[in-house]
This record gives structure tokens, sequence and C-alpha cells, in this order.
């Protein structure tokens, strides 16, 4: 007897262009907008866009979020490391 094994297909919905059109909308939209405003569009793309566009944006604004916090907390441990230089 054989058991049946799905492999997903390589990339599989990633090189749709509805997912890559809804990450670029994404990547235009997080130069001169919050994470908060972000987010909110996310939910309006979820409601109403393509499954596929709306996965794409909310991809991207995940990445965009972590790439903030990391940002920032690089930024407070350089900040705290030329503290500690001023102090000695």
């Amino acid at each position: 007897m054989s058991e049946l094994t799905l492999t997903a297909v390589p990339g599989g919905y990633r090189h749709d262009p509805e997912y890559a059109a809804g990450r670029a909308d994404a990547y235009d939209d997080s130069h001169d907008r919050t994470l908060d405003e972000l987010a909110t569009i996310a939910a309006q793309y979820v409601e109403h866009a393509h499954l596929l566009r709306a996965l794409g944006y909310c991809d991207r604004v995940t990445e965009v979020r972590m790439e903030r916090a990391m940002v920032a907390t690089a930024e407070t441990e350089l900040a705290h490391t030329d503290i500690k230089a001023v102090q000695r």
C-alpha cells in the first residue's frame, strides 16, 4: 500500500502577478505612510482586493514592520554604546 504525499509547488503563489502587485503597492506606500496607516490599508485590501494582492500587501507590511524594528533596535544599541563611551 502506498501513501499519497503532497508537495508544495516551489514558489507557489509568490510568482503570481496579483501577489507581486500587492507587494509593489505596499512598497510604494511604505515611503510616506506610518505603520498604522499601512495596517489600515492592509485591512482594506483584505476586505476588498484580490486575495493574492492582499496577501502580497500584508507580507510587505510585515517586512516593513520588522525592518523598522531592527533599525530602531540598532539605533538604540548604538546610542547606548555612545553614552558608555562618553561616560568613560
